[in-house]
Formats: C-alpha cells, sequence, structure tokens
C-alpha cells in the first residue's frame, strides 16, 4: 500500500496551474505598488500627448492656411483655432486625471464597502448599498472631470487666442 500512495503522482488541477498563478501573484504584487500607478499615469498621458501632436499640427496648419488666404486681419480663425487647441488640451487633462481618479475611486469605493461590512450589514443590504455608493462615486468623478477639463480648456483656449492673435499682429 505505502508503494502504491508513493508512485502515483498527485494530479494537478488543470484550471489552476503553477505558472498562471505566480504569474497572477506577480501582477498583483505590480499593481499595488503605488510607483506603477504613476507609471501608468506617465505612460497614458505620453500616449494622448503623442496621438495627439498631428491633431495640433494639423489645426495650426489650416489656421496658417487660414491666415495666407486671408486678406483683412480677422481674429475669427484665431479664435477657431484655440478653441479647438482648448478643446484637445481640456480631453487631455480629462484621461490624464481618469488616469489618476480611477485606482483612487476604487480605494475609496472598498473603504466603504468594507466598513459598511463591519457594521454588521446584511448581504443583501451591503449589496444595495453598494449599488447607491458606486452610482454616487462614478456621478461624483464624473462631474469634477468636466469641470476641471472645462477649466483646463477655457484657459488654454484664452491663452491660445492671445498667443495666435498677438503672434499676428506682430507680424503685420
Amino acid at each position: 500500500m505505502e508503494q502504491e500512495e508513493q508512485e502515483t503522482p498527485t494530479p494537478r488541477s488543470p484550471r489552476t496551474p503553477r505558472a498562471s498563478s505566480t504569474a497572477y501573484s506577480l501582477v498583483l504584487a505590480i499593481m499595488s505598488k503605488r510607483r506603477t500607478w504613476v507609471c501608468l499615469f506617465v505612460i497614458v498621458y505620453a500616449i494622448l500627448l503623442s496621438s495627439s501632436w498631428n491633431w495640433l499640427k494639423t489645426i495650426l496648419s489650416w489656421y496658417k492656411q487660414q491666415e495666407s488666404q486671408s486678406s483683412s486681419a480677422s481674429g475669427w480663425p484665431a479664435l477657431y483655432a484655440s478653441v479647438l487647441l482648448g478643446a484637445v488640451f481640456g480631453l487631455l487633462s480629462m484621461v490624464a486625471a481618469l488616469a489618476v481618479a480611477v485606482p483612487a475611486t476604487l480605494v475609496i469605493w472598498i473603504t466603504v464597502v468594507v466598513m459598511l461590512t463591519f457594521f454588521g450589514k446584511p448581504r443583501r443590504v451591503l449589496v444595495i448599498e453598494g449599488r447607491k455608493i458606486t452610482k454616487e462615486i462614478i456621478g461624483f468623478v464624473f462631474k469634477t472631470l468636466l469641470k476641471e477639463g472645462n477649466a483646463v480648456a477655457a484657459v488654454c483656449a484664452v491663452l491660445g487666442y492671445f498667443v495666435i492673435f498677438r503672434r499676428n499682429c506682430e507680424v503685420d
């Protein structure tokens, strides 16, 4: 009997191979570090800036084309270009802020749900409260992102207009 037990290998579960659990724990350990989230924020922002660079060049080349075609010193092309530039930078700031807000929001949500669990809420009530809290947090984050994005867009549009219009006046 002892020989039979020694000869039969212990079967491994095909659903949880050792390599995937090791990879999962590695990913979990990496994602739990603060510097990982900072690096993700920087990478997302760099990708957004590099992908929108061509769009910014297109806006400025459109403005130069309008400026060369227009014989009068109209400020409308400068206004259009500055509004578009402001919109681009507003969207960039909103996406970059979202990259930071997601982990912070998850931490807040987990903390609130755990606190409700410790206060003895039943599971059904906990699920209902968790859904309400999720809706409130997402709504608050969305409103904040819109406010901040609009503020950045407005500031960039005003600054862009004055830079473009001033440069246009110096050339004349």
